[in-house]
């Protein structure tokens, strides 16, 4: 790395300590942009980098709310409007209990560059709180939810910032902030949230999206080196919306998906995952991936408290969380034969097992263009929302596929531009940077 951008690096790490995951993410962009500054001095001579990681607005709040026993509760609330460019912020919520500032800055700070990807005019955002739905009733999400958008309402809106959900928040949850935003603005303001309900503002194909895209840009990995999903078997990481879908899709497309996993543990089923159980019981029953192994029967086997990564797979698709599938995982899979990753999650690959990856010539396709999918058809749904339409499943569809294959384009051809081909990640960083560098330099020193 140039001294120029080791003093960069240093200063982040010096105004923003101990927040390792957004230090991480830094570090991601910053060791693929040495060609971009030679290439392009006026981005050094406008501190182009030190704005950027610098967010435009940092916002923290308390949201108190009241338990089903009638226990006052208080959680942490964030919202990180990093960069807006290009448009305005846009980024999901995430309700977890491990969420703190590092967290969202780390999601905000990609969101930037996969939000420019998409060639959507949006910026970049993300936000969330300390608060966990899990094993609470729906009237207390639905309390802590108008809680915390009690604080929001005010630093929201469609033409400023546009939340979306994320881990821990669906479509109940959308629902609860959305009809709070609207109990207080006295405005029926569809823009203002993505991932609403389809009857009320709501885009089809937006709960597909992001494991749909995922799949998508490994078809177009694939096919650089005359491969087809048809014949790959394929490890899939999680059971939330993400890792449903990208099993859904990857099917629909003729590959073998044999696992899935949660918190507890992860199942293998050679015969391939039913997704239609596996839905019914994760978004019905609200069940473990456990009881999908004891319902599926003998086809399928649960694992408690290992991981995914051990079952062999020419195709890997994290799904779950950051930093989830490392090293010595990689390696080991790679001796049994993988050839592509494709991150479904932010960030769920370790940066020691990305360049493992790289050297040993595996397709790999981060993140920020990966799992584009889902900002680029809540942008969709923005779209929608202004013109007063509602698209078609498969137009939507349709418009997503290009938007993915554009994507993986992109990242190829400016990896080819700089020298650095079949370099994906590369690729995206720079192609996202150039275009965020290039609208900041328009908009002056702002």
């Amino acid at each position: 790395m140039p001294k120029d951008l080791h003093l960069i690096r240093e200063e982040v790490y010096r105004r923003n300590p101990g927040e390792a995951e957004f230090h991480q993410a830094v570090d991601e962009v910053f060791g693929c942009l040495s060609p971009v500054l030679e290439k392009h001095p006026e981005f050094a001579e406008a501190a182009i980098l030190e704005r950027l990681c610098e967010p435009e607005r940092q916002i923290i709040f308390r949201v108190p709310w009241v338990d089903d026993a009638g226990q006052v509760r208080i959680n942490r609330g964030f919202r990180v409007e990093f960069n807006s460019a290009l448009g305005p912020y846009k980024g999901g919520l995430r309700f977890h209990p491990s969420v703190y500032l590092g967290i969202v800055k780390f999601l905000g700070f990609e969101q930037i560059f996969k939000n420019a990807l998409t060639g959507m005019p949006i910026g970049g955002g993300k936000g969330g709180s300390d608060f966990d739905p899990r094993g609470r009733s729906n009237a207390e999400i639905m309390r802590f939810c108008q809680s915390f958008m009690t604080e929001l309402y005010r630093h929201i809106g469609e033409y400023t910032d546009v939340p979306a959900g994320d881990i821990g928040v669906g479509t109940r949850e959308i629902g609860y902030l959305f009809g709070q935003y609207k109990r207080i603005t006295n405005r029926y303001e569809s823009g203002v949230l993505t991932g609403k309900g389809r009857g009320w503002g709501g885009s089809l194909v937006r709960p597909e999206a992001t494991g749909y895209g995922t799949v998508l840009f490994v078809r177009e990995m694939l096919a650089t080196r005359n491969l087809r999903l048809e014949d790959q078997r394929v490890a899939v990481s999680g059971s939330g919306n993400v890792a449903l879908h990208a099993i859904e899709k990857a099917q629909a497309l003729g590959a073998h998906v044999v696992t899935c996993s949660d918190s507890t543990g992860y199942v293998v089923d050679e015969g391939g995952i039913d997704v239609r159980l596996l839905k019914e019981i994760k978004e019905q029953q609200r069940g473990r991936v456990s009881d999908y192994a004891a319902q599926r029967g003998r086809a399928a086997r649960f694992v408690a408290d290992g991981s995914v990564w051990e079952v062999d797979a020419t195709v890997a698709l994290p799904c779950a969380t950051q930093n989830e599938l490392g090293e010595a995982a990689v390696k080991r899979l790679v001796g049994s034969g993988l050839v592509a990753v494709a991150e479904g999650a932010n960030m769920p690959t370790t940066p020691a097992a990305i360049t493992h990856l790289q050297n040993s010539g595996v397709l790999f396709g981060p993140g920020k263009a990966a799992n584009a999918g889902g900002v680029a058809t809540s942008a969709l749904e923005m779209q929608q929302n202004a013109s007063r339409d509602a698209w078609s499943f498969s137009h939507t569809e349709r418009r997503l596929e290009a938007i993915m294959t554009d994507i993986h384009q992109r990242c190829a051809a400016t990896a080819d531009e700089y020298g650095l081909p079949g370099n994906y990640v590369a690729g995206a960083n720079i192609a996202g940077f150039v275009q965020v560098a290039d609208a900041m330099l328009s908009l002056g020193v702002i």
